[in-house]
């Protein structure tokens, strides 16, 4: 009887001690898990940035007072959210309250020319009033020239989610690019960025994957498939490293170092779209 006792407790202190190994480094590492459970959790976050971090409830930005926008944003986006029902989309768009320093305002973009560009794509929360809501504040916003906004930019962000719904579930970096003696616009000198990237990392079997893009600032002819880049190559550009909380060394250095442009379908009629009518208005 003792001898099975002791047994016993062996082995629920084997099972215990193998569940929280599971909870502590497989669960909160693991693609597979439903992505309401990663809603709060940073492991997915850049590193390097200098800007000023805030948790929006749907994806998490950093932001630049220097530059009064975002320097990143990060969420995941998924099929399942996708799928879901569409919020009333907001009107207009407001400063945010949250950022200590006090973000940009509408009159810094009234009259400069320039539109107000979303970090996060309004479409990509739409799931949800609050995190919707969230998009249309100045902290998600940079400037961007209207064909560029309205075209290559939407382009870009209307393929993301042709994948998130093709591939489940993705992981998205996106923010600016900023230069040194940048055009200001507004009272409070908001910097008019010299391009933009888009980072997208793809952990679901069988095919795990990653690519982005570098778009400069102007308006874009040529098809999406051109601005392609590595991860390492916006790494570069930014001084931000991606994913490296959520990826083996192993693993980073071969999803970051190159791509396969063959495993991300882009639309041609899209293109053919933006190229008759999206770049003209």
């Amino acid at each position: 009887m003792r001898k099975s006792l002791i047994l016993f407790f062996i082995a629920l202190g084997l099972g215990a001690f193998f569940l929280l190994r599971y909870f502590d480094e497989g669960s909160l590492a693991d693609p597979s898990v439903d992505s309401d459970f990663f809603a709060h959790d940073n492991y997915y976050l850049p590193t390097g940035g200098i800007g000023e971090l805030h948790d929006q409830g749907g994806f998490f930005l950093s932001y630049r007072e220097d530059k009064e926008q975002p320097e990143w944003v990060a969420y995941t986006l998924g099929r399942k959210e996708l799928n879901l029902p569409k919020s009333k989309r907001p009107k207009d768009f407001h400063y945010d309250p949250d950022i200590r320093t006090k973000s940009a305002v509408d009159n810094d973009y009234r009259g400069s020319g320039y539109s107000r560009g979303h970090m996060v794509p309004a479409a990509d929360m739409s799931w949800n009033q609050d995190y919707l809501h969230k998009t249309f504040l100045f902290s998600n916003i940079c400037p961007q020239e209207i064909p560029f906004n309205g075209g290559v930019w939407r382009e870009l962000e209307e393929c993301t989610r042709d994948w998130a719904r093709k591939f489940y579930r993705l992981h998205i970096v996106s923010g600016p690019v900023f230069e040194r003696g940048a055009r200001e616009i507004g009272r409070n000198r908001v910097d008019v960025p010299k391009g933009f990237f888009k980072v997208i990392l793809d952990l679901e079997e069988p095919e795990q994957k990653a690519i982005a893009f570098y778009i400069p600032h102007e308006v874009q002819t040529a098809e999406l498939s051109t601005f392609a880049v590595s991860i390492d190559e916006v790494e570069e550009m930014t001084g931000l490293d991606f994913f490296a909380d959520l990826l083996t060394d192993q693993k980073e250095t071969r999803l970051e170092s190159n791509y396969n442009i063959a495993s991300w379908p882009i639309s041609y009629d899209r293109y053919q779209q933006r190229i008759n009518h999206w770049n003209k208005r």
